[in-house]
């Protein structure tokens, strides 16, 4: 399959106008349009000059169409990853909030059993699972339910933590480290090959410090959640910003953080360790109104979240309108595809296969238009969604 007449987005800044080759899944060749008779194929598609670039990777997505990731089963999943493919999404982590241990067993074999049957279906690609905030700090809890944390005393809050069976599926989780053996906590997931992200916290730097070097590599959606900036005390926000090792992903969606302050994040992190998320729920792709969901009403007006006890209850943004965000603030495309894209590949460590538009990757591509619109996107070689037709 050959994808033509497209404006390229390489990495670091670097643009080509061209074409890409894809053969069995992979991206084989990436020539400039003077070199494109060479290439032949089967199948071609003009992009009529769109911007071709890798697809999004959202690593922290409660679910979206009115499925709901704590209750979904493998068809509710399927329904939202084809969803997310419309929006330019091409591999997600399933996020679940606090819930009962046979909720999560539930959840995890409907998990499971997407992850058997989509390698083969043009929808966005379930990489794993993320579980936020089990162990949390209950003064921050947001929209998280307090009565089904935990604390870390003896082991066995981590082995009623079902995992998926799927020897490639990658395992998230938030957490706060300084509940009752938080710093233990994060040793033992590490040790289990965890990805550890700190969030829902009040934890002062010296705390911060020992989770980081006993393993915890991210902070959940940067400054929510959290203590912020105050000049004798660094707070979790300002100690995120001023550790260059820690990568952090943020809402882009002006509700959760106002737009000057996705400016100062971007001045304050390496442009390597900031990525975009979605926090998305249910509700979203449904416009406003009251839904039932996690036991609640959650109401949406004007595109914000609130439920009932007054506390922002996620987002109903995609990953489209968090790069659309970005872009209207004047970031370039490349910047915000490795927002997008190319971090969190390399948080979730499967950057040698995903995440840029590169030879010998996956064909997981998106074509956005000058508005910024998906008009096209391919997950592993096969064509999910066309806007061209």
């Amino acid at each position: 399959m050959l994808l033509q007449n497209a404006k390229i987005i390489l990495s670091q800044d670097i643009t080509l106008q061209g074409s890409v080759l894809i053969e069995q899944g992979f991206i084989t060749r990436i020539v400039p349009d003077t070199e494109v008779e060479n290439l032949k194929a089967a199948r071609v598609f003009d992009l009529n000059g769109a911007s071709l670039q890798a697809g999004f990777i959202d690593i922290h997505n409660h679910g979206a169409v009115g499925a709901d990731v704590n209750t979904a089963s493998a068809e509710d999943l399927c329904k939202v990853s084809a969803f997310l493919a419309s929006k330019g999404v091409t591999a997600w982590l399933p996020t679940l909030v606090p819930d009962s241990d046979e909720n999560y067993r539930n959840v995890i074999d409907s998990i499971d059993e997407l992850m058997e049957i989509q390698t083969n279906e043009p929808i966005a690609q379930v990489l794993g699972v993320h579980y936020e905030g089990v162990f949390a700090n209950e003064k921050m809890c947001g929209a998280l339910r307090p009565e089904f944390f935990k604390t870390f005393k003896n082991g066995d809050e981590i082995g009623r933590i079902p995992k998926l069976k799927n020897l490639n599926a990658i395992h998230l989780t938030t957490l706060a480290p300084e509940i009752e053996g938080g710093i233990e906590l994060v040793k033992e997931l590490k040790k289990q090959s965890w990805i550890v992200s700190i969030g829902h916290t009040k934890a002062d730097f010296q705390t911060l410090e020992s989770a980081f070097n006993a393993g915890a590599s991210h902070v959940t959606h940067l400054f929510n959640a959290m203590t912020g900036v105050h000049h004798r005390e660094i707070g979790v926000a300002g100690w995120a910003l001023t550790k260059d090792e820690i990568s952090c992903e943020i809402i882009a969606d002006g509700v959760h953080v106002a737009p000057p302050m996705l400016k100062f994040a971007y001045k304050n992190k390496p442009a390597e360790k900031l990525t975009l998320v979605s926090d998305s729920i249910a509700p979203t792709g449904l416009g406003d109104g009251n839904f039932e969901m996690w036991n609640e009403k959650i109401t949406v007006i004007n595109g914000k979240t609130q439920n009932e006890r007054g506390s922002i209850a996620g987002s109903v943004i995609t990953m489209l309108d968090a790069v659309k965000m970005m872009l209207s603030l004047g970031f370039s495309e490349s910047e915000v595809s490795q927002m997008a894209s190319a971090n969190p590949a390399r948080l979730l460590g499967i950057e040698k296969t995903y995440g840029t538009l590169e030879v010998g990757k996956r064909a997981d591509l998106i074509a956005l238009d000058d508005a910024g619109n998906v008009r096209f996107s391919m997950i592993g070689g096969k064509v999910a969604f066309n806007n061209f037709i």
